[in-house]
């Protein structure tokens, strides 16, 4: 059975583990089923026995029963509830039963091209609304913590090489999806300073690695690949972006969950940076390709509306509480290739529209393609 593939597959998770932390018992992670989300409950399940962890998830497109199917099966302190943070019911009832005393918060639409799309509202009412409604239930709840999960689109385009932003940066972002998170930073501050709720919030760039819905760069581009179709790469391909393996992304945030001040923002983030055009480049070097070959594997496509040049956060702030990153990209990118090589498409069923129908690059009128 499909949803049974998790058992073939190696079980991914973190690698730090700490004593436990006063007054956390009950943890809520919303969209726990997703690709970050899942390695976060995965390791907190099996690393802290001592808390109970509480999946939340609407279970779209990018959740996967098979993300989560290692600690379904083995972790008695791990239980999977659907549901909608946008749904004030539903975020009530479970908070309530599982005496939730902390959140970590990552349930969003996170995929940028679809954003632009004519269906752009909906990254307001999950991203924006959803955010204030389980804000306004936790605060019902009087949970001791709330660590909101952002990104680092947030803060707009970094202009200059040489510069990477620190969490005092203004916000400015250039998308639909960016000012989604942006209005959900905003109102994670307004009831920190309002209500003094105990809220962190952690801004993240890219992050990759097994487990991750195939409509993101580096999973898309592996898939795609591997089915013997071409890379489409948006405008020139020398946006940049830097890259952080899932295994420290969830490192870090079980070192803010520990260690982290409250009404303090962490940039998660690492010195990685490629272009996309570059990135495929090395996609197509790992997997066999000969260089003089490599045009024959690339195409380009008319670029986003709006694409930021360049993304750049300084986690200098983070490494004061004791993370480093581990995996050099060079080693998660191998990794990251050979898990989709061997698993692929079957982890989530048909991908085909997500493939080949609407490349990179290739926006959708009514806006449910924007790959």
């Amino acid at each position: 059975m499909r949803d049974a593939l998790w058992k073939d597959s190696p079980l991914f998770m973190g690698t730090t583990k700490f004593e436990k932390a006063a007054g956390i018992n009950n943890i809520l992670v919303s969209g726990g089923a997703g690709f970050i989300a899942s390695w976060l409950v995965r390791h907190l399940a099996i690393q802290y026995p001592h808390y109970n962890v509480i999946c939340f998830d609407a279970m779209d497109y990018c959740a996967s029963i098979n993300n989560i199917g290692y600690v379904l099966d083995n972790c008695t302190n791990f239980k999977f509830v659907k549901g909608d943070v946008t749904k004030t019911v539903e975020v009530t009832a479970v908070l309530k039963e599982y005496a939730i005393d902390t959140i970590i918060h990552m349930a969003a639409l996170s995929h940028v091209d679809r954003s632009f799309g004519g269906q752009s509202s909906e990254f307001t009412a999950v991203n924006a609304y959803g955010t204030h409604v389980l804000l306004e239930c936790a605060r019902a709840a009087n949970v001791s913590r709330f660590i909101h999960m952002s990104t680092d689109e947030v803060y707009g385009e970094v202009n200059h090489d040489d510069v990477a932003l620190l969490e005092s940066a203004i916000l400015a972002p250039t998308n639909p999806y960016a000012a989604s998170k942006a209005a959900a930073d905003m109102l994670a501050n307004a009831y920190y300073k309002s209500y003094k709720m105990p809220i962190i919030i952690v801004r993240c760039n890219n992050v990759y690695g097994p487990h991750q819905f195939p409509e993101k760069i580096i999973p898309k581009f592996i898939c795609l690949l591997d089915n013997g179709g071409k890379c489409f790469v948006h405008g020139d391909g020398k946006n940049t972006r830097r890259y952080l393996y899932a295994g420290d992304a969830v490192d870090a945030l079980d070192t803010v969950l520990h260690f982290g001040d409250v009404g303090q923002i962490y940039n998660i983030g690492t010195t990685d940076e490629l272009s996309n055009l570059n990135l495929c480049k090395m996609l197509l070097q790992k997997l066999g390709v000969e260089e003089k070959d490599y045009n024959k594997w690339i195409e380009f496509t008319g670029d986003r509306p709006f694409n930021d040049q360049r993304y750049a956060i300084d986690a200098s702030r983070l490494s004061s509480l004791g993370w480093v990153q581990k995996m050099e990209f060079e080693y998660g990118i191998q990794i990251t290739i050979d898990w989709y090589q061997k698993f692929g498409s079957a982890w989530w069923g048909d991908l085909s529209d997500i493939l080949t129908a609407f490349p990179v690059g290739h926006l959708h009128v009514n806006g449910v393609h924007n790959i």
